[in-house]
């Protein structure tokens, strides 16, 4: 008895210890607890109380403004401790919104590891500093976003022509210089969401012509037509988010979406991208990977060597330099669109959603860059990876001398079937008539070579197919196999091929043959294999055709 006695005072007097051990770290050790103590305003200390941002429309009920005070409401003026500076200037108040909503994290959380999420359960880590334009993506989606060059050339044309001695953009411009020029005209940051006076430049040129002097005169003038079509393109994509625009763009220059859908645009090669930017940490390999093992750190290796990261990738290894992983890897993790109501959703997210409006600009260079440049190559001259059959060069000069514009938008519309080369223009997420149009005159352009005219109709060779067959199994099954289903070479048994490619198109590249690839000229005489006479070609094609019944 007296044991038992025993026992239950030293159990008794131990439970007491751990609760007395924890209302001290509650009530005295708490990070937000010291910040607060040493937090002051012109009238003296602040209570030290819990402090939380509750919004029941963005279900978010962030605890953060406890370490965080200056960037609660009404407590901008709190200072003290180096915690306690105020938000830059955003569009939105983060005292309404918020904190989690845009930065990650578990917001109900008092520590500061578990509210940085830095906890192994926790699903949704705060997103790093370097990458906080990411956040942006919860809720919008940028419209319009050129490709990386398109980008770059469009911002240097409203740089060139000095916009910015008037309209602030961003936080920079908009001021009265020493000099005299410029003036406070409007801030163009958000203007891509807002929209802006379409007839813009019309009133800017009466203003131009009735100043006699003045910043009217100092620092406008004449613009022509191709400049304001640049200026265009750069405002659309003003939308006080420079970053993850900077990085959207990158995006679209990297052929991503030829392989993977973001919210129901692209293909189906690889994985949905579209909620990308919160994967959970916790459910990676980090094997391969070295430093923190957070989201940003797997992506960027992802995107250096995707095999190595994911064992049996079919993803190729992308030729990138530091920044466009740095860039890539920020838009990967602005894929994080949440459910909203519709009193927070943004009209972009909206024209996006529910109107279709595109987030990659639709010029040819930003849809080819979307698309195609992942396997074609940034240069259409395709690429190669190991493992995987050579992507063809579309720009080659002697494929488009060759071809008709009706040739590439059926290739591009119907794709090829049992290749990696999708029907872009019937599947669902594909690309619209007018882009597909697009796509081929930028391809013209990258080739510069105007196509070839022939007046003979699309078929006219006839020859003898059995004779062919013998020509095809001696000098052409090596590379596009014995039944025509490919290999090194392209499949040449493709209904989408057969259907579009005239008789001229395929006796030439047969006789000329096609420069920067293994397919030689076999009208040219060759030491490694026999030379072939027109009629043998056109017997060649002749067997190539009967494919087309079902005969081989």
């Amino acid at each position: 008895m007296n044991k038992n006695k025993q026992l239950l005072l030293v159990s008794s007097v131990g439970v007491l210890a751990l609760l007395i051990i924890a209302a001290v770290q509650e009530n005295v050790f708490r990070d937000w607890r010291r910040v607060q103590s040493q937090a002051r305003t012109d009238e003296g200390p602040i209570n030290v109380q819990l402090r939380q941002v509750v919004n029941p429309g963005l279900q978010t009920s962030d605890r953060c403004i406890s370490c965080h005070v200056s960037m609660g409401p009404g407590d901008q003026g709190v200072v003290g401790h180096e915690v306690l500076v105020t938000h830059k200037p955003v569009v939105h108040d983060p005292a309404e919104y918020g904190c989690t909503i845009c930065h990650g994290g578990q917001g109900q959380a008092t520590d500061k590891r578990d509210a940085h999420g830095e906890v192994s359960f926790w699903p949704e880590p705060m997103i790093p500093a370097s990458f906080s334009y990411a956040g942006c993506g919860t809720c919008h989606a940028p419209l319009q976003v050129p490709a990386r060059a398109r980008l770059g050339r469009a911002r240097a044309i409203f740089e060139r022509l000095d916009c910015s001695a008037c309209h602030r953009v961003d936080g920079r411009g908009g001021t009265i210089r020493p000099s005299g020029g410029g003036m406070e005209g409007p801030d163009l940051s958000r203007v891509g969401i807002t929209g802006y006076d379409p007839d813009w430049y019309g009133k800017h040129m009466a203003k131009f012509n009735q100043a006699t002097s003045g910043p009217w005169r100092d620092s406008f003038g004449p613009i022509g037509e191709a400049d304001q079509q640049q200026l265009a393109v750069y405002l659309a994509t003003l939308a006080s988010m420079p970053k993850l625009v900077e990085a959207k763009s990158a995006f679209h220059s990297s052929g991503c979406l030829g392989c993977h859908k973001v919210s129901g645009v692209g293909g189906d090669e690889g994985p949905d991208l579209s909620r990308a930017g919160v994967k959970d940490p916790g459910q990676l390999n980090f094997a391969a990977i070295s430093g923190k093992e957070s989201l940003a750190n797997w992506l960027g290796e992802h995107f250096r060597s995707p095999v190595a990261v994911v064992a049996g990738s079919q993803m190729p290894a992308p030729s990138l330099q530091e920044r466009d992983i740095e860039l890539l890897t920020l838009y990967t993790l602005s894929l994080r669109r949440h459910d909203l109501s519709g009193d927070y959703l943004p009209k972009d997210r909206i024209q996006a959603t529910r109107f279709g409006q595109r987030e990659f600009a639709p010029d040819g260079e930003t849809v080819f860059g979307a698309f195609c440049a992942g396997c074609h190559g940034a240069d259409g001259l395709g690429r190669r990876a190991p493992g995987i059959p050579a992507f063809p060069s579309i720009a080659n000069p002697d494929f488009q001398v060759l071809v008709s514009d009706r040739f590439l938008k059926e290739t591009i519309r119907l794709g090829r079937p049992g290749r990696r080369m999708p029907a872009w223009g019937e599947k669902e997420g594909g690309l619209r008539p007018e882009e597909i149009d697009r796509v081929v005159e930028y391809v013209r352009r990258l080739s510069g070579v105007v196509p070839q005219a022939d007046t003979r109709p699309d078929r006219w060779v006839v020859a003898d197919p059995a004779a062919g067959k013998r020509l095809f199994e001696s000098a052409c099954s090596g590379c596009h196999g014995q039944k025509g289903e490919g290999g090194e070479g392209p499949a040449l048994n493709n209904k989408t091929l057969l259907a579009t490619a005239t008789d001229a198109y395929l006796v030439e590249t047969i006789g000329r043959g096609r420069r920067g690839t293994a397919m030689e000229g076999f009208l040219q005489p060759s030491a490694a294999r026999r030379t072939l006479a027109r009629p043998e070609i056109e017997s060649i094609v002749a067997f190539i055709r009967s494919w087309q019944g079902g005969k081989s």
